[in-house]
């Protein structure tokens, strides 16, 4: 899934990355920081685990964000950046949580699709779900910026 990801970013300028589609709140830039700092909440948070979040991430990626109001003392990641990060991630998910992907979460987690995720590898599963719709979005994305 991240390789589609990935995949997906190959033309996408950085004024591109900015543009919100008509009738839309976010950006592709908004799509892929967010891809990053949920797998970083289900991969650390949930395990108690130490999360990389770099400075403004939260503020600008987190669930119920959007660029229409990010304050504008928050640095913007580029898109190497934010390509870096994602690729980065996946190495350090598995060297972190390979030993533990059946562990317990204490106490389970409820997404707002209504699944609950009791351990590790359903976070990193529940994951795919989550990730596959956001390449949905940038792909759809893609379409209605290169036509207006």
């Amino acid at each position: 899934m991240r390789g589609q990801t990935l995949k997906l970013m190959d033309g996408i300028t950085e004024e591109t990355a900015d543009r919100i589609p008509d009738g839309f709140r976010n950006t592709i830039r908004w799509q892929l920081g967010q891809i990053y700092v949920v797998l970083e909440r289900f991969a650390f948070q949930y395990m108690g685990l130490p999360l990389r979040l770099p400075e403004g991430f939260k503020e600008q990626f987190e669930y119920g964000t959007t660029p229409l109001n990010r304050p504008n003392s928050i640095a913007v990641p580029t898109l190497p950046e934010l390509e870096s990060l994602l690729k980065n991630q996946q190495e350090r998910i598995r060297d972190v949580l390979d030993l533990r992907l059946q562990e317990k979460i204490v106490p389970p987690y409820t997404t707002s699709a209504g699944m609950t995720l009791e351990t590790s590898e359903q976070f990193l599963s529940f994951n795919l779900y989550h990730e596959g719709m956001h390449i949905s979005v940038i792909k759809l994305y893609k379409i209605l910026l290169r036509d207006s």
